[in-house]
């Protein structure tokens, strides 16, 4: 049986230059290898030994790129090896079958949120009431399923965001804070749905998954195995659980390590990944 491996990608998989925490003398720093370009600049780094195992493991296994970014956001991404098969995006709100939407899927998925949370529209409405544009740099929109502000992190009001986190729990929604990012998503919109949907397609009896954010928790609950990074929002909570392993590596670094721990996991104790 096939294993499926669904991995979050910003801040776990792929790192923007300033997520890369290279703290090692510069002849020291690992080579990277851009994998996003955004408006003809470099986004996203990897290291090349990480891109390497990365190809390793698209043919060791069902491979399966789970993010909160958009469609178009996820399709600047060029990852190395075999293009996936399926791919998750929304925070499982869409879900790619060889790149194009499973309209079923994000029909059932507009459904259940219609009848278990608050509207869209509340939501966004309570953001631009509440935020103040002394430290709000951009509102957005997603796929027309949730809400996400960026923001000047140093002039965010801690008490603000937990205040927002009491208020949209009320109504059936997440809070999470992810670097200059405050998402507002659904309860039930979640990565972990759209990756069991995957397995039962696939046919896959084992699922390994990484993530490091709380959107990213359910994801790794409903892993067999999983690995977050010593960095984001689960470590700074010291989030854990017993089929989770939480590594010690931050930045680029980490995302190395997972890949390599994923392919370990694949090919069985003593096997070199």
């Amino acid at each position: 049986m096939p294993v499926l491996v669904a991995s979050d990608l910003d801040r776990t998989l792929i790192y923007s230059a300033a997520a890369l925490a290279l703290t090692m003398p510069d002849p020291r720093a690992p080579r990277l290898l851009c994998v996003e370009v955004h408006e003809s600049r470099p986004l996203s780094y990897m290291t090349e030994t990480a891109a390497q195992l990365l190809t390793d493991l698209g043919d060791a296994a069902v491979f399966v790129p789970t993010t909160t970014r958009t469609r178009k956001q996820y399709q600047r991404i060029n990852l190395p090896g075999p293009q996936p098969a399926y791919a998750i995006c929304a925070n499982g709100g869409h879900l790619l079958v060889d790149g194009a939407t499973d309209q079923d899927w994000n029909a059932a998925v507009r459904a259940r949120l219609a009848d278990e949370c608050a509207p869209l529209e509340e939501v966004r409405d309570h953001l631009t009431r509440t935020a103040d544009p002394v430290w709000v740099r951009k509102q957005r929109i997603a796929e027309d399923l949730f809400a996400y502000l960026v923001v000047e992190r140093e002039l965010l009001p801690e008490e603000w965001v937990k205040e927002l986190a009491v208020w949209a729990e009320n109504r059936g929604w997440t809070v999470s804070l992810q670097g200059r990012k405050i998402y507002a998503v659904p309860q039930p919109l979640t990565k972990s749905a759209a990756v069991r949907e995957v397995a039962r397609r696939t046919g896959a009896e084992l699922t390994l998954a990484a993530g490091d954010s709380l959107l990213d928790a359910d994801l790794l609950l409903a892993a067999d195995r999983g690995w977050r990074p010593g960095h984001g929002e689960l470590a700074d909570t010291d989030w854990t659980a017993p089929a989770i392993t939480a590594l010690p590596e931050r930045g680029v670094l980490a995302g190395e390590r997972i890949t390599r721990e994923f392919l370990r996991a694949i090919r069985g104790p003593g096997q070199r990944a």
